[in-house]
């Protein structure tokens, strides 16, 4: 995160904490404002929508959650798991995040507009880590990345929310996924 965010960061980080903290009902320009500490009528100004606030958190949450461009290994070096065990590191050490974009997700479920705007930010995403698989020479294709999309999100729900059955050993499961989901390299 740079070191002096624009207002609209400050206020998109900001509703990404109300978000993740107290739900999708409790999201409001008021609450942002009185969250990130600016004049009341400040978020409004940015995002004149509730839909258009929601699709900014969305369009935030990615551009937080992506990894710096030193974390990212050279075509072929890193092995399937080692990038698995990345995403799941940098999701869950931001937990707001990971929680907000299930909270948007759930949200987007239940309002056309702000599913289209959703859906757009999360294919775009998706795009580019299909791309990135296949430019690091991991083993599989777009399906192989869907499925690793489906599994380490379940992996995420149970993580940072009630798990199904306990908390078992995240590095474990991850290696599970990744044998289980791509074909041998």
């Amino acid at each position: 995160m740079p070191s002096n965010p624009t207002r609209r960061e400050t206020l998109t980080d900001a509703g990404l904490r109300v978000l993740a903290a107290h739900g999708a009902r409790h999201l409001t320009h008021r609450a942002t404002d009185r969250e990130a500490g600016v004049p009341l009528g400040t978020t409004v100004n940015y995002f004149p929508t509730r839909t258009a606030l929601l699709a900014g958190l969305g369009h935030r949450i990615f551009e937080r959650l992506a990894p710096a461009p030193a974390e990212v290994p050279p075509p072929g070096t890193a092995p399937a798991a080692a990038y698995i065990h990345a995403i799941v590191r940098r999701t869950t050490e931001q937990p707001d995040l990971t929680l907000a974009l299930f909270e948007l997700r759930l949200e987007a479920a239940r309002h056309p507009e702000l599913a289209r705007a959703l859906t757009s930010t999360l294919e775009r995403s998706y795009a580019q880590d299909v791309a990135f698989h296949s430019q690091a020479g991991l083993p599989g294709g777009a399906r192989e990345v869907a499925l690793l999309h489906y599994a380490v999100d379940g992996l995420l729900l149970d993580l940072l929310t009630v798990s199904i059955n306990g908390r078992q050993d995240t590095a474990e499961m991850v290696e599970l996924l990744v044998r289980r989901l791509l074909p041998p390299a």
